[in-house]
């Protein structure tokens, strides 16, 4: 009986050992996951600042490592290069944070297509013009400048205008799939509407040159496309 006791008290404390070794290993683990994440965002945050404010020529990969505190081996290894840095950028800036779920995966596109009304669907369309537009319309218009000198970022501005292009198909369809559009309007001409009005570029001449402030851009947009692509209710 004895033994017995004594082997269930081994066999207790061993297996509380190996429980408390692996609660301190997940703990470590999300310890250094949290570290990593605000890392990351210390070099994002510099970056974004240090390309916009002395554009992207200019900036240097230890720039942007010493406005964010960290050395520069950290941020290649976070980022690769240059190219890669600025991409992340564009990235955050579209979903509104670092996370790797992308936008078509979000709560918010999932309310979209799931609300019923049309004229909602639009109207929620433009909000989110209105709150992820201005984060990426600098990045994107960024790009875009130096496109023409820089064939790495020429090819990353391809694919920034291709994601986007293919984001507003996808919505241009499901309008068309739910019976939504004029009967005149083709998909095509769905999507090319929507990419307008979604552009970096309408923007930009709105919004920074013509000083409109964000709430009129959300309507201009709401109301332009409720009248281009859907039926007179």
């Amino acid at each position: 009986m004895r033994a017995d006791c004594r082997l269930s008290s081994v066999f207790r404390y061993r297996s509380f050992h190996l429980m408390s070794e692996s609660v301190k290993r997940r703990y470590g683990g999300t310890r250094r996951r949290a570290q990593a994440d605000a890392t990351r965002a210390r070099i994002l945050t510099a970056a974004r600042a240090r390309f916009l404010r002395a554009g992207y020529a200019a900036t240097t990969i230890p720039e942007v490592a010493a406005d964010a505190g960290v050395s520069v081996q950290t941020v290649y290894k976070a980022f690769r290069n240059k190219p890669g840095l600025l991409k992340s950028l564009f990235d955050v800036a579209i979903v509104g944070d670092d996370d790797p779920v992308p936008l078509a995966a979000r709560d918010s596109i999932a309310a979209v297509l799931n609300e019923p009304n049309p004229r909602q669907k639009i109207a929620m369309f433009a909000a989110m013009c209105a709150q992820i537009v201005p984060r990426a319309a600098p990045i994107q218009l960024l790009a875009g400048q130096v496109a023409a000198a820089d064939p790495e970022i020429a090819a990353l501005y391809r694919q920034m205008r291709q994601e986007r292009l293919a984001g507003l198909a996808g919505f241009a369809a499901h309008l068309a799939a739910g019976g939504h559009l004029s009967n005149e309007i083709t998909v095509e001409h769905a999507r090319d509407v929507l990419w307008t009005y979604n552009s970096p570029e309408l923007f930009d001449l709105l919004v920074n040159e013509r000083r409109w402030s964000i709430e009129d851009y959300r309507e201009h947009i709401r109301t332009a496309v409720v009248a281009a692509l859907l039926p007179p209710s």
